[in-house]
This record gives structure tokens, sequence and C-alpha cells, in this order.
């Protein structure tokens, strides 16, 4: 699937056959912030994408605020208690924590994709 990418921020590509047309959604971002786009060609679709953007770190600069790091959150996952005991063992035991073991181990599974 392609992805636009700008600052830092990854948006989606969409095509509306009823209104013949493409568009976008930031991603990543809390739920309470969207950032929408739209283009009839791929320039316009990135450069809409683009100017969201900008305008959206600049309200937050006029604002006074921190703008929102795209996927910078919590994710709760659910394993088996099992998984998880070998994974706190393997992490004591290897002088690091849990959430490092499993970052680790996700960067490692993206490197083969």
């Amino acid at each position: 699937m392609e992805m636009l990418e700008y600052k830092g921020y990854i948006g989606s590509i969409e095509y509306s056959k009823e209104d013949n047309c493409l568009y976008g959604q930031v991603l990543g971002l809390n739920q309470d912030i969207c950032i929408i786009y739209e283009g009839n060609t791929a320039e316009e679709l990135y450069s809409d994408f683009r100017n969201g953007i900008d305008h959206y770190l600049e309200d937050c600069k006029n604002d006074g605020t921190q703008p929102e790091n795209p996927y910078n959150c919590v994710i709760n996952i659910h394993i088996p208690s099992d998984i998880h005991s070998k994974v706190a063992l393997y992490a004591k035991n290897n002088g690091t924590s849990i959430n490092a073991f499993i970052c680790n181990s996700i960067e490692k599974q993206l490197e083969t994709v």
C-alpha cells in the first residue's frame, strides 16, 4: 500500500469512485486530531497533505501547544502468560526490559519484510 510521508507524518491514499478524486488522512494521531486532504491528481493530493500538516503545526505553534507525534502512544497487547514469563525471564537475564525486547523483536521482524 502506498503512503505519503512528510515531516515524520504518514498519510493514507484512497480513491473515491463516486467523487472521482483522491483523498486521505494522516495516520497515527489521537482520535481528537484529524488531518484530511484531497486532490484530483497525485500532485494535488500530496500538496494538500503537506499543507494540512503545515497548517496543523502552525496552529500548534500559535496556540503554544505541543504537536502530536504520530504513533507516539502505548500499545496494549495480550499474550499468553507462559510467553509473558519467557519474555520477562529473557529480558532479565539479558539486562534489558520487556519493552526493549519486544521493540527489538518487532524491528528484526520488519527487516525481513
